[in-house]
């Protein structure tokens, strides 16, 4: 296995098992974090303590219903591994749920930068707002 994809593999294991300081302990000191869309959340984050922020977000406007998991395996070509997966959350009487895809970029052994696709980016916006 690719230490790439050891990475990444480790770092969504930590998260489906609510070891979130050890998933973000996989995450590079400079990490770029972009964040899709037109919501409060979209945009490009960097750090470990930015990323954190934005999960913890999630998770309180959501009441600790946001989840993020895995569907099928993670491919890789070099140091970019592709994680198909699914999210969803509750809020008020609105829900997501939808698939999406997670690039990462490994460098060094930690993740160094990650870019996330939603299949359905205007619902998305809608459930986060502004």
């Amino acid at each position: 296995m690719s230490s790439a994809l050891n990475t990444v593999n480790t770092y969504f294991s930590n998260l489906a098992e609510g070891r979130v300081p050890e998933a973000l302990a996989l995450l590079a000191d400079d990490v770029i974090w972009h964040q899709p869309g037109a919501n409060k959340f979209s945009g490009t984050h960097t750090g470990p303590g930015a990323v954190a922020s934005i999960l913890g977000q999630m998770a309180d406007d959501t009441s600790g219903t946001f989840i993020v998991a895995p569907t099928g395996p993670a491919m890789v070509n070099e140091d970019h591994v592709t994680v198909p997966l699914s999210f969803s959350g509750t809020k008020g009487s609105q829900s997501l749920d939808q698939p999406g895809i997670d690039l990462l970029i490994v460098r060094d052994g930690r993740i160094a930068e990650v870019y996330l696709f939603s299949s359905d980016p205007d619902a998305e916006d809608r459930f986060w707002g502004n």
